[in-house]
């Protein structure tokens, strides 16, 4: 990938799924919005978090999004309105060639080689949600498209968020790690990786084997990592009052925490996109988003084989 410089960025936000809101939301951090129009978002959740940013905070500087298409529709005029983004396209690949890079703003992992595709073939680089994919064949498409240079980079927002930050950085109050935990609502597919992401950064690599012995709307799912560490991640259908609840459990202490500050974790994932869209350097390793998909590649596996213990080794 050709970095970008310094230059005024112009980005596309494409695509918009049943339960993710993100394109009101991630245009909103780049082009500020209209506060009538994000009134009436679908998404409660976000005019709220929105509308407690000071104007001076809200904006990532030097980008914008400036084009929208979505899966249906009749939302796109909606999105641009609340979120100012001046052109809506009738489908995705229209805007090849009008901007700079692409956010796949949809969190539908077996989708996202097909939304994708039409610019990675075009040189532009892509943001996709999280998680990457759910599938082995997906997963080697995308790996070979890194390896043949594509710009490509994949990340939950859990990954900053700045409650866990002090964890990231160092464990030493809390001895050797031998346990931790982690929750979030909604589906092992799509919102696992939340989960996944928020203890990654904090453990590193390094997970060797998954076992899952929930079930489709609550799967309980057990890792172990080669540092000695036993880990459990609970994503359950309708489990809304424990997102990012995290755990941590060592020889000399303990910690509970929470995300709370989901602008903070969102606004600080799109800027280490804009980051890498101007260096060209990653703010972290691909293999490390490698992995964590082999993670819930190996989660669903074990769930559909009764709970059996999933070694990463085996996800080729």
């Amino acid at each position: 990938m050709k970095p970008l410089g310094q230059r005024q960025i112009r980005l596309a936000m494409l695509g918009m799924v049943d339960g993710n809101g993100h394109p009101y939301s991630w245009s909103a951090m780049f082009n500020g919005y209209d506060k009538a129009a994000m009134a009436e978002c679908p998404f409660a959740g976000i005019p709220v978090y929105l509308g407690k940013e000071p104007a001076s905070a809200l904006c990532i500087p030097g980008a914008k999004v400036t084009h929208i298409w979505t899966d249906d529709p009749a939302d796109a005029p909606k999105v641009a309105k609340a979120s100012l983004i001046p052109n809506v396209v009738e489908k995705p690949e229209a805007v090849i060639g009008q901007v700079d890079a692409v956010i796949v703003a949809t969190d539908k992992g077996h989708e996202h080689v097909a939304r994708c595709r039409p610019f990675i073939e075009a040189g532009l680089p892509v943001f996709v949600d999280k998680p990457m994919v759910d599938n082995t064949a997906d997963l080697r498409i995308m790996m070979e498209w890194e390896q043949q240079g594509a710009g490509l980079m994949s990340s939950s927002c859990m990954r900053y968020a700045k409650e866990f930050l002090p964890y990231r950085l160092s464990t030493h109050e809390l001895g050797e790690l031998r346990y931790a935990s982690i929750t979030t609502p909604k589906s092992w597919e799509r919102y696992g990786i939340h989960a996944l992401e928020g203890l990654y950064p904090i453990l590193g690599p390094g997970f060797e084997t998954v076992q899952n012995t929930g079930t489709l709307d609550r799967n309980v799912v057990h890792l172990k990592h080669d540092r000695g560490v036993d880990c459990t991640v609970v994503a359950n259908k309708d489990m809304y009052g424990a997102f990012g609840v995290l755990q941590l459990c060592g020889t000399t202490g303990h910690v509970n925490v929470a995300l709370g500050d989901t602008f903070f974790a969102f606004k600080s994932q799109l800027e280490a996109f804009i980051a890498y869209l101007r260096t060209g350097v990653r703010p972290f390793p691909f293999d490390e988003t490698v992995e964590l998909m082999k993670i819930i590649i190996a989660g669903i596996q074990s769930r559909e084989q009764g709970g059996r213990m999933v070694r990463l080794e085996e996800i080729k």
